[in-house]
């Protein structure tokens, strides 16, 4: 890329991240209310990507063969008792994870 490009792409990534950024507190300010859908959707949807994620991350395990799911269901299994201890998402989500890491790279 010349110097040129890379000035353009940097200007053109900067426009995006801060149009998506600003674009909802133009469009929601404090004058207007929420609309109801917008309310729905930020009360479902994390549920509904929580779910796809487990999903997505389960879909590979196999039950009869290999580890049998176990780093996966001890991974589960902290992630839970993590969230019902702390209440905080980025401790369940960070903690499950290393756990099965550790579970993975020395254990299984």
């Amino acid at each position: 890329m010349t110097l040129t490009q890379q000035i353009l792409t940097i200007a053109i990534c900067t426009l995006a991240t801060m149009l998506t950024r600003f674009l909802p507190f133009l469009i929601f300010n404090e004058k207007r209310s929420t609309p109801k859908y917008i309310l729905y959707i930020g009360k479902a949807l994390p549920a509904a990507i929580f779910s796809m994620l487990i999903v997505y991350c389960l879909k590979g395990v196999t039950l009869f063969s290999g580890t049998y799911g176990i780093p996966e269901a001890i991974a589960i299994l902290c992630v839970v008792i993590l969230h019902l201890w702390k209440r905080q998402i980025l401790i369940s989500i960070a903690g499950g994870t290393v756990i099965y890491m550790v579970l993975i790279q020395m254990i299984f």
